[in-house]
Formats: C-alpha cells, sequence, structure tokens
C-alpha cells in the first residue's frame, strides 16, 4: 500500500520512468522503481498468496484460503493481524541472494554490474500482501462456518531492461557527452495495482462419508487500482535532431486523488504536471466467490480441487482518472531539445501524458487461483504424502507450481510438513511447515544464504486460539 500511495503522491508524477525531475533526484528516481524489483525478492512467499505447504495440514485454517472445504478440525479465532499474516512475490530474473548482495553494497544497485547483467530483457514482478484484521470460524450443525475482515493486495509489473540502461547511461558527470548518438527503446512497460478490503462469509458441510463441499462469498471495498502501460518510450539523437516517440495509457482509481495539469507548448495542449492526495476512502464496489470440494473415492485417498477469487470491483467514477500519451516530438538539437537536458532540470517525462476530457467507471477482475490436490494416508492417518497444483492468472503473465509433501501429524496439536516445490525451487530450496498448538510458521521456500539463490521465498505466520471440540 506504500508503494502505491508513494507512486501516485510524490511530485512530478514518479509513476514509472518519466515525469521531470532534477539531475541530482535521478538515483531517487531509479530507485523508486526498483522498489518493485526489489520487493518481488526479499523474503516473502513464492508467486502466489497462499502458503501451500499448510495445504494437507489438518487443524490449519489457513488452508481454507487454498479451499473452502478443506475446514481444520478445530473452531478457531484469529489473532488480529498477526494470526493469519502472509505476504507474496516472485520474479523470473533475480534471486534472493542477489537482493542481498544489493544490501550489502554501498553503490547504487543500477550501477552493480553482478545484478545488472542477471537482468532479463522482460523483468516481471509479482507481490502479494495478505493479511485478516478479523478471522473467526466455528463448527454449527453438520457445517462449518467462517467470517473474515481482511486486507488484500497485488503489486504486478513488467520492465524491460532498456530502462536499467537509461539509468546507468545518464547518471555520471559527462551525462550530455554520453547522450550523443542514444537511441533507447523502451517497450512494453506495465504496472498494475490492486488494493482492497474483503469482507468473507464462507460455509462448507459434509455430503454422505466421501463429498465435503464449501464456498465462500466476499464483498469487496476498493481502495486503490493503478493500471499503467508505455507499449512504446523511444529516444533517439542524431547529433543535429532529437526525437520522442511515446505511446502510452494510465488508469488511476483513488479517493483524494487529484491531478494537475501545465500547458505544454510541444504538443499544444495540458499535459499531467502534479499528482496532490488529499484524504482516504472508498473507490470502488465488488465481489467474489470462492468454491471447493473434498472427495475420498477410497479409504486414505483424497481428491480436492477449488477455485478462488473469482469475482471483481467496479471503480467509481468521481473517483477514477485516465490518461494517455500518444505522440512523436521532434526537437532541433542545437535548441529546444538540448536547453531540456541542460542545467539542473532533466526531462524525463517524456511520456506527456493528456488527461481525459471525462473519466469512466471501471471494471477490474480479480487474479483468480485454480487448485488441484491429492493426498494418501498412511498409519491410520498420521502420515500422509500430498500432491498439489496451483495456477494463478496474474498479470503480466500465468504462473504456475507443482508442489510435492510429507505430512505427519503424530497429535491434534501437533504437525510438520516438509514440501518440494518443482517449477519455482530450480533444485535449490524446499518448503517447511510446523504446527505447535496455537502457533503456526511455515514458508515454501527456505532462504539458507550462499546455498540458495531462489527467485522466490516466503514466511506464513499464524496465531490462532481454537473453538470448541475437534472433529474428525
Amino acid at each position: 500500500m506504500k508503494i502505491i500511495m508513494y507512486i501516485c503522491k510524490t511530485k512530478k508524477l514518479q509513476t514509472s520512468n518519466y515525469y521531470f525531475m532534477r539531475k541530482r533526484n535521478v538515483p531517487r528516481f531509479i530507485k523508486l522503481m526498483g522498489v518493485l524489483g526489489i520487493l518481488s525478492m526479499i523474503p516473502m512467499s513464492g508467486f502466489a498468496q497462499y502458503l501451500r505447504t499448510s495445504y494437507f495440514m489438518d487443524g490449519v485454517s489457513s488452508r481454507m484460503w487454498l479451499n473452502p472445504a478443506m475446514r481444520p478440525t478445530h473452531g478457531f479465532v484469529d489473532i488480529p493481524v498477526v494470526g493469519a499474516l502472509n505476504v507474496s512475490a516472485s520474479s523470473n530474473a533475480l534471486g534472493v541472494k542477489d537482493v542481498v548482495d544489493l544490501f550489502d553494497s554501498d553503490e547504487d544497485f543500477y550501477k552493480n554490474d553482478k545484478l545488472y547483467n542477471r537482468l532479463k530483457n522482460s523483468n516481471r514482478l509479482n507481490v502479494n500482501v495478505n493479511t485478516d484484521i478479523f478471522s473467526l470460524g466455528f463448527y454449527k450443525g453438520k457445517g462449518f462456518w467462517t467470517v473474515n475482515l481482511g486486507l488484500r493486495s497485488d503489486i504486478n509489473a513488467s520492465i524491460p531492461k532498456t530502462m536499467f540502461e537509461y539509468a546507468r547511461e545518464f547518471d555520471n558527470e559527462d551525462w550530455m557527452n554520453g547522450f550523443m548518438g542514444a537511441d533507447y527503446l523502451m517497450e512494453n512497460q506495465t504496472l498494475n495495482a490492486n488494493v482492497y478490503t474483503e469482507i468473507g462469509v464462507g460455509y462448507s458441510r459434509s455430503i454422505g462419508d466421501k463429498l465435503v463441499v464449501g464456498g465462500k462469498a466476499k464483498v469487496l471495498l476498493g481502495l486503490a487500482n493503478i493500471d499503467m502501460s508505455i507499449d512504446k518510450l523511444h529516444i533517439k539523437e542524431n547529433g543535429k535532431s532529437s526525437e520522442i516517440n511515446t505511446h502510452g495509457r494510465l488508469k488511476v482509481a483513488m479517493k483524494g486523488l487529484s491531478v494537475e495539469e501545465e500547458y505544454d507548448s510541444e504538443i499544444g495542449s495540458d499535459v499531467v504536471d502534479d499528482v496532490d492526495f488529499d484524504k482516504f476512502g472508498l473507490a470502488g464496489y465488488g465481489m467474489a466467490f470462492d468454491l471447493g470440494a473434498t472427495f475420498k473415492p477410497i479409504e486414505n485417498l483424497t481428491l480436492s480441487a477449488s477455485v478462488l477469487d473469482l469475482g471483481f470491483i467496479s471503480w467509481s467514477k468521481n473517483s477514477v482518472t485516465t490518461a494517455t500519451a500518444d505522440n512523436e516530438i521532434y526537437y532541433d538539437y542545437g535548441d529546444t531539445f538540448k536547453s531540456l537536458f541542460n542545467g539542473d532540470m532533466i526531462d524525463f517525462s517524456l511520456p506527456k501524458y493528456e488527461i481525459d476530457d471525462e473519466s469512466k467507471s471501471y471494471k477490474t477482475t480479480l487474479a483468480s487461483t485454480m487448485v488441484l490436490g491429492a493426498e494418501y494416508a498412511f498409519l491410520n492417518n498420521k502420515l500422509s504424502a500430498g500432491v498439489l497444483s496451483t495456477t494463478r492468472f496474474s498479470k503480466p503473465k500465468t504462473i504456475s507450481e507443482l508442489t510435492f509433501s510429507a505430512n505427519y501429524r503424530p497429535k491434534s496439536w501437533l504437525a510438520t510438513t516438509l514440501s518440494y516445490s518443482v517449477i519455482q525451487s530450480e533444485m535449490k530450496t524446499f518448503g517447511l511447515a510446523v504446527k505447535v498448538g496455537p502457533l503456526f510458521i511455515g514458508t515454501d521456500y527456505m532462504f539458507f544464504g550462499d546455498s540458495s539463490d531462489s527467485k522466490s521465498v516466503n514466511a506464513y505466520l499464524g496465531l490462532s486460539i481454537p473453538l470448541g471440540k475437534g472433529k474428525n
């Protein structure tokens, strides 16, 4: 949430690599974009916002986040905020060790050659933060009920390597000479962010001896949404003249957001000059559903499936600001263009966003997740082996994971699981979760310092008070 607020509130709309900044602020600006990259690799969870290692752990309430039919053996009341706290992130480019080395280095991260060489042409980032402010579950008759109030955020971005090349070139004392003959093409840069509050009511029950079905209805209160894309940002200089070619779109929904405009003589219209934020409130409303089931075709074998976050948020018109950038500007190098890059002021506002005359309400869909699982139990259910497939339909790319786990649960108050996630782990790490009484901690991707360089790590904390008698 702080990232979104900073992006929207920072002077001159520093939403990506654009708006008017002084040369001395270039490192700060590049670090702003780097925040998204760093967040995608710090010790948080893999690509999804749920702990897969907990899926086959009896008595753990967090597995209902993955399947509303996977009810625990007891009712529960989660301790506010810390009772169900999960933060998740992933990257297709950098590993955890890269970020650790980065924080140990005194140099600016975009100057770090080792980090720079690890970047791909397109660097995808996914960050999620989820917490339940209040969560309650209890058995009533033949069914199990849940009620929760939670805060959800989902940030996804795609950043081209050429953006870092651009930053490295201009952060030096001889930047003007370095610009001679420059030709930077930055394409397909995106930033999508969704922040909302969730109020949910769930119910599950057994149908016969083999089938359990569950569902959850959720009311969504939208707090902020950002949908930004730069399809093309081309900066070219040939020694006599220069060209800036821009195609992009910006859509922001946030209560209390105000946009200031300034006339730009180069394109003959007003462009975004500043963004301010003066209050906080609801910017949209929506609904979502989770559906799940478990089935035991034979003794000791349990099959399960679920679909999560089937829903949308409708962002109200009076909270929406939309803008477009679609222009080609040519500068005479010895005159206007040179003056923009000379002295204390550098113009990085190259996509000159023009505010649309009339903003309209719009809808965004949630990033849904499909879950498939199978578990076989041994020794009177004290031991089991499980396999779990999760597919999250997120932007900019759908991400899948396949997790194998071994589960040991000798007592109702004691359980542990060892897991391995095939796709993200790359044979470099494993997952571990432990439940001791009301405390549950776990990770899908352990971090072992120099011996591990996984592109995903995680930490989940759960603390709940059991309610009522235990049930099978």
